[in-house]
């Protein structure tokens, strides 16, 4: 059964997806043309690891909705919080330890794609 209370936040979450990887396609080719290869794939792994967590997130958040399961509502969503930052860290970790980033891309397009997911509902009056 589809859960009619979650719609307007999945669209909102299709929305935001959208546009995080538009925003982080742009950056990394902006960035490729500017500094070249290495710096264009950190920028791509910062811009995935703002969207992966968030997408992580979103499936555990919306995963409830109504007044008979606020109890799991809550449980989800924070669960779904928890996730996020271990994820957030862990994507870290893993590319400092593996991959030859540069920092300053990497953590641009991370910033600038997490800002887009705040500013998605201001800017398109969601």
């Amino acid at each position: 059964m589809i859960n009619l209370l979650i719609q307007p936040g999945k669209k909102l979450v299709r929305i935001q997806f959208f546009f995080s990887l538009i925003t982080t396609i742009l950056i990394t080719v902006i960035v490729f043309f500017n500094w070249g290869l290495n710096a264009a794939q950190s920028a791509l792994c910062g811009g995935f690891i703002s969207i992966i967590p968030n997408l992580v997130f979103a499936y555990k958040a919306f995963k409830y909705a109504g007044a008979s399961s606020s109890k799991k509502v809550m449980e989800s969503f924070f669960m779904g919080e928890k996730l996020k930052l271990g994820l957030t860290a862990l994507l870290f970790a893993l590319a400092f330890k593996f991959l030859p980033i540069s920092p300053v891309p990497l953590f641009l397009t991370f910033f600038i794609v997490m800002m887009m997911s705040l500013l998605t509902p201001i800017l398109f009056k969601l």
